[in-house]
């Protein structure tokens, strides 16, 4: 499932049409015809909704093909902007625009791959980079133009990729103070200048070497930057939980292993940049970072075993963790972060999220 809060306070909210019917009919007697759906080729039931937390109330959307697994973000005029998926999803470009009444708008091929458990990230001109997804060793951009309408080989999520598990999928990018992507992918990162197509710097393996990203899924946030009046900005990043290698395969074998209790942060603009560790309260995987007004970063969701994906996940993280990054006094620089579990009793796991307002 996925949400995206937009700039006229409505949250926007999808999920895959592969699994049969959703208890919200849509308006008007409409129906959803897909010859190439492999559970219901006929649905009249809704799989998106727009959702006015202000009065409380919802009107169901029509997304024509499987958004399962896919990806987006939202351009700087408002529009949200999703691609990929599962099945005849994996290639389109689907854009919901804030306005009173508006709906879904596909493109049939939008994409020049197909992309399934990919990552979106926009850029300073406006458009959105895509990278990565099942199979696709490579990044293409949205729009497209006529000088970029192909997609564009990284040899970095080849190398990344484990055989018959992955585990550099839903890669974590930010975009550094340099306008360099940093990208990480399994255990390791670069910095890429996508506009030359070429590797800026290779930064040190995570330390322990388990896998962080799909299936093995933790979580990452960019830190508040820091010395913004300084010529030498600098930019942290913070990466946690994930799932020991092996845990893929060993959960389809309903041998569901302990996740990962680490977290690992590195500022990506140091000249020698190093990662510091920090062990969490609790282990997770399948966790949700969110970087809260004031600094802090919230933890949420996820299981204390297994992976991620077809129901591998296990023992529900029961209370949630904030982990609080806290300043020297009289100083400008970050010390070690006190990662702390207030009292909250309440499991969740997969497939929830997080929606800051």
């Amino acid at each position: 499932m996925h949400m995206q809060l937009l700039h006229n306070d409505r949250v926007v909210i999808y999920d895959r049409t592969d699994f049969g019917r959703s208890n919200l009919s849509l308006p008007d007697g409409r129906c959803r015809h897909d010859p190439h759906e492999v559970v219901i080729k006929d649905d009249c039931t809704a799989h998106s909704v727009e959702y006015d937390f202000i009065s409380n109330t919802f009107r169901p959307l029509v997304v024509l093909t499987d958004v399962w697994c896919s990806s987006g973000a939202v351009f700087p005029d408002g529009r949200l902007v999703q691609t990929g998926g599962f099945n005849d999803g994996d290639r389109a470009v689907r854009v919901f625009q804030p306005c009173s009444g508006c709906d879904w708008e596909e493109i049939d091929d939008g994409l020049a791959q197909r992309r399934w458990y990919a990552t979106n990230h926009i850029l300073p001109d406006g458009r959105q980079i895509i990278i990565g997804g099942r199979q696709q060793f490579n990044y293409e951009f949205y729009p497209k133009t006529a000088s970029s309408s192909q997609a564009y080989y990284l040899r970095f999520l080849e190398e990344t990729n484990d055989r018959g598990v992955e585990n550099n999928l839903y890669p974590f990018v930010f975009l550094n103070v340099d306008g360099n992507l940093f990208i990480f992918a399994n255990n390791r990162a670069i910095l890429f200048d996508y506009t030359k197509r070429v590797v800026v710097r290779t930064y040190p393996e995570i330390p322990g070497g388990d896998p962080r990203n799909y299936p093995s899924t933790g979580s990452a946030v960019l830190l508040p930057l820091r010395n913004l009046q300084s010529r030498a900005i600098e930019a942290e990043v913070l990466v946690c939980g994930g799932a020991p290698r092996g845990s893929f395969n060993r959960a389809k074998l309903n041998n569901f292993v302990g996740a990962l209790n680490t977290c690992g942060r590195i500022r990506i603009t140091d000249p020698n940049p190093k990662w510091v560790m920090e062990t969490m309260p609790q282990a997770r995987v399948m966790g949700d970072m969110l970087l809260l007004p004031n600094g802090d970063v919230l933890l949420i969701n996820g299981g204390s075993a297994g992976t991620a994906g077809w129901e591998y996940g296990r023992n529900p993280v029961s209370h949630l963790s904030f982990i609080i990054l806290t300043k020297q006094a009289g100083h400008g620089s970050m010390t070690k972060p006190l990662i702390q579990s207030p009292a909250c009793t309440i499991p969740l796991q997969f497939c929830f999220a997080i929606v800051e307002f």
